[in-house]
């Protein structure tokens, strides 16, 4: 099987040879994907033998895996292995990555922190991960460990069918719900990860923030009756609530108090739109589904 390592680098100068330098020992084909670098990220891997290709400008974590995605595609590899080019991730580590992919016992394979061995793993990254990795899996019904870890490998399968639009950080969450929505099997095994002298490229929150719109995203295309639906639900809810306590303040008192009246007006209103959008949304999906 043809095996291609992608790496998205961001000015990774200082890293970038070290870790080339050892893949190229063992493994032929190497993709950076330099992600609008100021420093010497490219010509460095470029020196080192692996195929490099540049953003004109910095795009994101998400837009540098699509174009790892499309390159693989046009070499026609059949195996993707994303890792990072910071340090973090050993690359003596990528042989127990892709064991479940020769076994065919998996289409993508996860190199989860959480089985294994972490280094100096801040309490507020661990805290992040772990709950956007909670949020993950309470949309997609899934299991897992750690979602958002950067270290991968993905069948020829993966890549022929799922197409990542992404270009943030959220684009692990979007190739898993994508990958769990075609039934793709999705297996994780301990890696050890070190965060010494390293920290991310992207901010923390900024980094949560993208990966839960991305989500949200994500649910009301997939789910609309699930994600319009209880949205309105809960506004009619509300109406209601306060439409009866107006009612009730008029009959013991002959007034009506006018903000709370409008608070039930609105909350009836835009609640029932959004169910009625629920509707017509879950049912033009459905025949969008029948027609694939």
């Amino acid at each position: 099987m043809k095996v291609i390592i992608g790496i998205p680098a961001f000015n990774e100068e200082k890293n970038i040879g070290a870790i080339v330098a050892k893949l190229k020992i063992k493994y032929d084909h190497v993709i950076v994907c330099d992600d609008g670098s100021s420093d010497m990220t490219q010509t460095i891997a470029l020196s080192l033998g692996a195929t490099v290709v540049k953003h004109p400008k910095n795009l994101g974590y998400g837009a540098a895996i699509k174009t790892i995605f499309n390159e693989v595609k046009k070499t026609d590899g059949d195996i993707l292995v994303t890792f990072d080019a910071d340090g973090q991730h050993q690359i003596s580590e990528i042989d127990s990555v892709l064991k479940p992919l020769f076994e065919n016992k998996a289409d993508i394979v996860i190199g989860s922190r959480f089985l294994g061995t972490t280094k100096n793993l801040p309490k507020y990254r661990k805290i992040g991960i772990k709950t956007i990795t909670s949020l993950t899996n309470a949309v997609t019904g899934s299991n897992l460990s750690d979602t958002q870890s950067g270290f991968r490998a993905y069948s020829k399968k993966v890549l022929n069918e799922i197409f990542p639009t992404e270009s943030g950080m959220g684009i692990s969450t979007e190739i898993l719900i994508k990958s769990l929505k075609k039934q793709m099997k999705i297996v994780e095994v301990p890696i050890t990860i070190s965060y010494e002298n390293n920290s991310h490229s992207q901010a923390p929150i900024s980094h949560g923030a993208s990966v839960i719109i991305t989500t949200i995203k994500h649910v009301a295309i997939e789910r609309p009756l699930l994600y319009y639906g209880i949205t309105g639900l809960c506004f009619l809810i509300v109406g209601l609530i306060f439409g009866g306590w107006t009612i009730q303040i008029y009959s013991e008192s002959g007034s009506v108090t006018t903000n709370i009246a409008l608070v039930g007006i609105g909350g009836v209103i835009l609640g029932t739109i959004l169910l009625i959008a629920a509707t017509i949304l879950y049912s033009i999906a459905n025949v969008v589904r029948e027609k694939k």
